[in-house]
């Protein structure tokens, strides 16, 4: 109970929702640099995937990638870039890229690759191009999940972005660091629990964002398929 009573007690203070070390900003901050993180591993990712589960070419390249790459320890990358590009955008930007590019490649790769060769026949019997036939069957039925991996990685950096405190940036992670350096542990268990808090909540957004975007029909395929 002790870890909750000190989280309560920090984050039940007033003076953490005012100022430029705020929760709101310190919040804004970390999404900033997940979102940013998360845009550029999708848009290298996505389309890389749905390129090779369309051709069929690379399925071996795309399952020891994700898992090499898996067995990357973050933290460890970090340092090397720090050692390799001093402290810039590209420091933390690199690692959590790393981090979040495997989910969404394989399961791109997965999406596009696992569809019904009746149905590519069925689109090819209809007069549809190659291009057309990935545009107009294969994404959409792959979408379900191409989501799963953008969530699963959503969810991967938010947790890890508080690396960026490891280089003196902002984000949740200086709540952590800087309370273990005061021995506050009021402060480490309050930004604990709001990392955990956003984590949680962009899971929720990606949820919401599937039933918006992946049609009933497949949805309920999804799941009687897991």
């Amino acid at each position: 109970m002790s870890f909750v009573r000190f989280a309560w007690s920090w984050l039940t203070s007033a003076q953490q929702w005012h100022g430029p070390d705020s929760i709101p900003v310190r919040v804004a901050q970390h999404l900033g640099y997940a979102g940013l993180s998360l845009l550029v591993a999708a848009a290298i990712a996505v389309p890389l995937g749905i390129l090779i589960g369309h051709t069929g070419r690379g399925r071996f390249f795309v399952l020891n990638l994700a898992n090499v790459w898996r067995a990357i320890p973050t933290l460890g990358l970090l340092i090397l870039m720090v050692v390799l590009l001093g402290f810039s955008a590209l420091t933390w930007l690199i690692p959590l890229v790393v981090l979040a590019i495997p989910p969404i490649l394989v399961n791109a790769f997965e999406g596009v690759a696992g569809v019904d060769p009746e149905l590519k026949d069925a689109a090819l019997g209809m007069g549809m191009t190659r291009w057309q036939m990935l545009r107009k069957v294969e994404v959409p039925l792959a979408t379900p999940l191409i989501v799963l991996g953008l969530r699963t990685a959503a969810i991967f950096v938010v947790a890890t972005a508080t690396i960026a405190a490891e280089i003196a940036l902002g984000g949740l992670g200086r709540y952590i660091l800087d309370g273990l350096a005061a021995n506050d542990y009021a402060e480490v268990a309050g930004g604990a629990t709001v990392i955990v808090v956003l984590a949680l909540a962009v899971q929720v957004i990606f949820v919401v964002l599937r039933r918006l975007i992946v049609p009933a029909g497949l949805r309920a395929q999804s799941r009687s398929s897991r």
